[in-house]
């Protein structure tokens, strides 16, 4: 079972003793208290997994406890709730899982009940981060994880994950920009025996130094200004499962000290708190930068370099498996024919020509954005070289499409998708319009808006 946090709160102190004594023997961190007050105070500083809650106390109600508690607290940071009272009403049992408690149980009862109950509670806890996460992260489901071709290189890459998945150690995941790091760390954590539980996602450089530690250890209340309510760090959310750290290379020299102290000892101390944070949490970092040069100009910590890559991954640039543009065109356009409703049949052998003679700087990414401004400006079920456009650094600009300015390409790409369409269909709108997919009222407002005539 996962170590859990949970706050006890009875005005009964024999009642705490017993209870917190068997929970600790469960492996759970345990805080008792006697008072209502001193437990919200408590719980305004950090977070608790479980909050086991008697009614009728002398300051406040553990009904009125939930009810502030679940007006004031972000559903992230809430935590599941039992409520124990020797006053058992069903009105008040109704009222209690209204206000969110998972379960209820009416005194005196027995020690094993309340472990029963609590095993529950936190499974329902863990499903819910879990869940939460699954959501915000959700995308297609692809063979191989997400990872397409059939190169020696990419299928001596997948047997090398699924040997990684088996063990927990810490892994470092190199790569170009757009060559698929983050399938691969899915692709460990998939096939893991931790992937029940959450896989964690944080990029560095998205995140400004200043709340990057905050965000993966962590922080109590008043840790700095505007911490009105402490935090979960991404460690702790993680705890079970596996964290992703892309862009390793981003982080800053203190905060690289900080994330060693935490792979060597696997305890977190969230910002302002005292007390460390035990954590069980496989660690995948990713990097497209040369880590061994930064070691030696002294701006990546040579310890956290050897602690990151127990086991190194390099991905390859899709320059170097040019046999797998075919596998991974067919993909891209099954597809955004799909997310688009348009018809594709085929690309033509030109096409394919023209893609694989492409160096592709932005890997395997670059390619997906080519295919889906393909897709996107068909109007035909077959895509030729004329669709192919590589807007890349180093590619040449197909004319009309004066600057990468997102708005200019957005409009050129209508007006592009309306002249041809009006071309194929002999310059009848009605034909025009069911090339596009879109009614003939649309396809005036269009030429309307563009001045075409």
């Amino acid at each position: 079972m996962t170590r859990a946090s949970i706050l006890l709160v009875d005005d009964e102190e024999g009642i705490l003793k017993t209870l917190g004594r068997a929970l600790r023997e469960e492996g759970h961190e345990v805080v008792a208290v006697t008072r209502a007050r001193e437990a919200e105070r408590i719980m305004a500083a950090r977070s608790f997994d479980l909050l086991v809650v008697d009614n009728r106390m002398p300051e406040r109600t553990g009904l009125e406890m939930i009810r502030d508690l679940g007006a004031g607290t972000p559903e992230t940071e809430r935590p599941e709730v039992v409520m124990m009272t020797a006053h058992a009403t069903i009105e008040s049992a109704i009222e209690a899982m209204k206000l969110g408690a998972f379960d209820y149980l009416q005194k005196p009862f027995e020690v094993d009940e309340l472990l029963v109950v609590a095993r529950r509670a936190l499974e329902h806890q863990r499903l819910r981060t879990q869940h939460r996460y699954l959501l915000s992260e959700r995308d297609e489901e692809f063979n191989h994880y997400g990872i397409v071709g059939r190169s020696r290189a990419i299928q001596e890459l997948i047997r090398k994950l699924e040997l990684v998945a088996q063990s927990k150690s810490t892994v470092l995941v190199t790569g170009e920009t757009g060559t698929g790091k983050e399938l691969a760390a899915r692709a460990i954590h998939d096939r893991s025996a931790q992937r029940q539980m959450p896989l964690i996602k944080v990029n560095c450089a998205a995140i400004p130094e200043t709340l990057l530690e905050s965000e993966l250890f962590g922080h109590v209340k008043g840790a700095f200004t505007g911490a009105i309510t402490g935090k979960k760090g991404k460690f702790v959310l993680a705890d079970g499962g596996t964290i992703f750290l892309d862009e390793i290379g981003t982080m800053s020299p203190a905060l690289q000290a900080k994330l060693l102290r935490v792979l060597q000892e696997r305890e977190v101390e969230p910002l302002g708190s005292e007390q460390t944070l035990q954590v069980d949490v496989r660690v995948i970092a990713a990097t497209n930068r040369d880590l061994r040069r930064m070691v030696t100009e002294g701006t990546f910590q040579e310890d956290l370099f050897y602690r990151l890559s127990v086991i190194p991954i390099q991905i390859p640039p899709l320059r170097e498996r040019r046999e797998d543009i075919p596998a991974l065109v067919e993909h891209f356009v099954r597809k955004h024919q799909q997310r688009t409703g348009k018809r594709i049949d085929q690309v033509s052998d030109d096409a394919l020509v023209a893609l694989h003679a492409y160096d592709w700087p932005g890997n395997v990414r670059e390619l997906e954005n080519t295919i889906e401004r393909a897709v996107v400006l068909a109007t035909t079920p077959l895509i030729g070289p004329g669709q192919i456009q590589m807007l890349g650094a180093s590619a040449q600009a197909p004319s009309g499409l004066p600057s990468l300015n997102l708005r200019q390409n957005v409009e050129w790409a209508e007006k592009e998708t309306m002249r041809r369409a009006l071309e194929r269909g002999g310059g009848v709108k009605k034909e025009a319009a069911e090339l596009m997919g879109i009614s003939q009222r649309a396809l005036s407002y269009y030429l309307a808006k563009y001045r075409i005539e």
